[in-house]
């Protein structure tokens, strides 16, 4: 089983300045390497990558673009792997793209990286480094201090040396082995789960987890911040004589107080992505470990993020990171993640006599029933009906299409990443899904768009 471990550094003056080298290497070689690709695809070429590491390779140690100011080849004081890895990123890159044009998808090519836009980082192979306890020996550098040890056994497949913040990061990819990667569950139940913007989670049990939302507890100090920042580009670009966006290629010197402004923008934008994971961890993993089945809708969430007045509480809740983080989670407790589908009406429909309210609208957050007067809090009685799909769906074992993660290595309903879990979708074999009222204007905007 395929696990990383990613483990914060702790570089001295002169390991920090290689790592800023090693990662400006790797986005220079990525931009010559997409530029080239574009030049070559434009003249009706068929570009490739390895063919690109080749031609790269002829002209790095000699080519005046690749010199220093002595005339000297500065790439000899980069390790290898640093700008030899983002020609496979960029072949990667450009697979993806066309495999979500051929699937009718919405995709975009692969962009230029811009220094202080992008993230710094670079790449080292398994058998360039090792490891000693809480520290790493890496090329051209030696000996670096990890804040904590390797908690994987297994073989080691790779490395990347990425920045966050101020903070250097040794992400560890290793082959756990599966005797090791497993974890014993404590509950064998099925549990579903409605996920929402101020509840997080509300579970079939009645119990409910608020959301941290900590971008919302952070928002006035992140905007009073980021007027700082942007006061102090104005003023640079006064001075230069700049008026509206900066040109192209232009590089604006950069003062003390900028620098400093920047740094506590950013330490504040890692710190509300880290309160955001440790309680998507938490939570993801406590549902896998208590429970033999988790059950959750499948969710539009590009659809829903596409409402203005919605879009930011649901980022910061993050509805799909919890799906991704559930299906990776499961195949380690040995957990089914089971999807109800998309127009199935869980808030609809009642759980005591299963009747549909279809009135129901999204600011009604209880309802009573009109054929057996139970009253409903909207979101346990989604958990409930969830809940109950997913039992009806068990029971009928073999009859059910499972994903195959070598069939459907995708993230679309019913579908698992490489390593994940057993996901099995749900649709209307199983529980009363008379349609949830949305069927209807899907249909209308596709005709439509046609």
């Amino acid at each position: 089983m395929l696990l990383a471990h990613r483990i914060r550094i702790a570089p001295t003056l002169e390991q920090r300045a290689y790592f800023a080298r090693a990662a400006g290497t790797a986005r220079r070689v990525w931009n010559w390497a997409l530029a080239e690709w574009q030049r070559q695809a434009a003249l009706g070429l068929r570009p490739n990558a390895l063919a690109l590491k080749k031609q790269f390779n002829a002209i790095k140690y000699a080519h005046p673009n690749w010199l220093d100011e002595r005339g000297q080849p500065w790439l000899r004081t980069i390790h290898r792997d640093a700008h030899a890895q983002p020609f496979a990123h960029l072949a990667k890159a450009w697979s993806r793209y066309f495999a979500q044009r051929r699937a009718g998808e919405k995709a975009h090519p692969p962009r230029f990286k811009t220094k202080g836009r992008c993230r710094d980082a670079f790449y080292l192979a398994n058998d360039k480094f090792r490891l000693e306890g809480a520290a790493a020996v890496l090329p051209k550098i030696g000996r670096v201090a990890l804040c904590e040890a390797l908690c994987w056994p297994g073989r080691i497949l790779g490395a990347s040396v990425s920045r966050e913040a101020g903070h250097w990061f040794l992400s560890v990819q290793v082959d756990v082995p599966d005797a090791v990667a497993r974890r014993r569950r404590t509950g064998d139940t099925i549990v579903g789960v409605d996920l929402g913007v101020n509840r997080a989670a509300t579970l079939s049990t009645g119990e409910t987890i608020a959301a941290p939302r900590p971008l919302k507890a952070a928002l006035r100090r992140l905007r009073i911040r980021g007027r700082r920042l942007s006061r102090k580009i104005e003023a640079v670009k006064t001075r230069a004589g700049i008026a509206g966006n900066i040109p192209k290629g232009t590089r604006l010197p950069a003062s003390k107080n900028r620098t400093k402004g920047g740094q506590a923008l950013a330490r504040l934008q890692a710190r509300i992505a880290r309160v955001r994971r440790d309680f998507t961890h938490k939570l993801t993993t406590r549902l896998c470990r208590e429970n033999r089945a988790v059950v959750i809708e499948d969710l539009n969430v590009r659809g829903m993020l596409a409402n203005a007045r919605l879009a930011r509480a649901i980022a910061d809740v993050g509805f799909y990171e919890i799906r991704r983080q559930l299906q990776y989670k499961a195949a380690r407790y040995g957990t089914t993640v089971v999807l109800a589908d998309r127009w199935y009406p869980s808030s609809k429909l009642c759980s005591g006599c299963g009747e549909r309210n279809g009135a129901l609208s999204l600011g009604e957050r209880a309802w009573h029933c009109a054929a057996c007067g139970a009253h409903h809090d909207r979101d346990i009685n989604a958990a409930v009906n969830l809940e109950r799909l997913a039992t009806a769906a068990l029971e009928a074992g073999p009859a059910l299409p499972v994903a195959s993660p070598a069939a459907t290595p995708g993230t679309a309903a019913g579908q698992s990443p490489a390593g994940g879990g057993k996901v099995t979708p749900v649709r209307h074999e199983h529980g009363r899904q008379d349609g949830s009222g949305q069927e209807e204007n899907a249909a209308h905007f596709r005709a439509r768009s046609r």
